[in-house]
């Protein structure tokens, strides 16, 4: 059996183990304190998760799939990174809005994922994956420095460094910066996503759901 690219196959499931490691620790802490935002980003992690194990085969594995398997895999890999996307950007909206603000950007977010999926079902670049998940990044990275500034929130600091740490690996990936021949730009990319991957999670832990106002009620 010939592997095609081992290393960017390993580093993949690798990522998709501490995905599905640190997501199912998530959820259960979720759980344990009926936290709707933790329970998000669990969901996030698990999608990540996918995206990374199907990445990884088609990465290992393309010469064995064959047309239809290629492409079931890739787009498998696509979609489940638009479903982090969605569940990123929906847990830190349950951790910083409340009220039709909440409601309006959840909407936005779900819009956003509809047209996402509907562009990939007849395109395959991965460039379209960045276009749709850095802007979520992004706004997730926001939304957790307005939550940091106005009520020092315990999630920020690590997810805004997950955030960075992330951005940089995918600065090396875009101009494909590689240590070896044998282990490339994808390659260094993932193991720095690793990193990336366990501040989030640990932001993910300390994650709250924002109350509304307190509403004083006359008798």
């Amino acid at each position: 059996m010939r592997i095609t690219e081992p290393a960017t196959m390993v580093t993949d499931y690798i990522l998709a183990g501490m995905g599905i490691f640190f997501g199912r620790k998530l959820f259960l802490r979720g759980q344990e304190i009926n936290q709707q935002a933790i329970r998000l980003w669990a969901v996030a992690f698990f999608a990540m998760a996918v995206g990374a194990l199907a990445g990884g085969t088609w990465h290992g594995f393309t010469n064995y799939l064959g047309d239809l398997g290629q492409t079931i895999t890739w787009k498998l890999s696509v979609y489940a990174i638009g479903v982090a996307s969605v569940g990123l950007a929906s847990a830190a909206i349950y951790a910083h809005s409340t009220g039709l603000t909440r409601r309006v950007l959840l909407i936005l977010v779900v819009i956003k994922f509809l047209i996402y999926a509907v562009w990939m079902l007849n395109h395959d670049d991965f460039e379209y994956v960045i276009n749709d998940y850095a802007p979520t990044m992004l706004f997730v990275f926001l939304l957790e420095c307005w939550g940091l500034i106005t009520r020092r929130a315990a999630s920020a600091p690590w997810i805004i460094a997950g955030i960075a740490v992330s951005f940089v690996g995918a600065a090396i990936q875009e101009n494909e910066i590689a240590l070896h021949p044998s282990f490339n730009h994808n390659d260094l990319y993932h193991v720095i996503q690793m990193v990336g991957l366990y501040l989030l999670y640990r932001g993910g832990l300390l994650l709250r759901d924002r109350e509304g106002p307190l509403v004083i009620r006359r008798a």
